[in-house]
C-alpha cells in the first residue's frame, strides 16, 4: 500500500555576517517562523540562539551579529 505524502517544512537559508568580518553561510531557518510585519527579524533570534549552544559546546563566542540576508536559491 502506498504511503500518503508528508508536508516537508520549508527551510530558508540565510548568510551571516559577524562584526568582526567573519561569515557564515547557508545557516538553516524554519520558513514557519517568517514572515509577518517582523520580515526575517525572527531569523536573527533563532540564529543568535544558535549561535548561543555552538558556543556552549566549542567554547569559543562568534561575536555580535552584524548583518543577516537570505541566501540565494538555488
Amino acid at each position: 500500500m502506498a504511503r500518503k505524502p508528508t508536508a516537508k517544512e520549508t527551510i530558508v537559508m540565510f548568510n551571516v555576517t559577524y562584526e568582526d568580518g567573519t561569515m557564515t553561510s547557508n545557516r538553516r531557518v524554519p520558513g514557519s517562523i517568517l514572515g509577518g510585519l517582523e520580515g526575517d527579524a525572527p531569523a536573527q533570534a533563532l540564529i543568535e540562539e544558535q549561535d548561543r549552544q555552538i558556543q556552549a559546546q566549542s567554547g569559543r563566542s562568534r561575536g555580535a551579529i552584524k548583518s543577516i540576508v537570505r541566501a540565494p536559491t538555488r
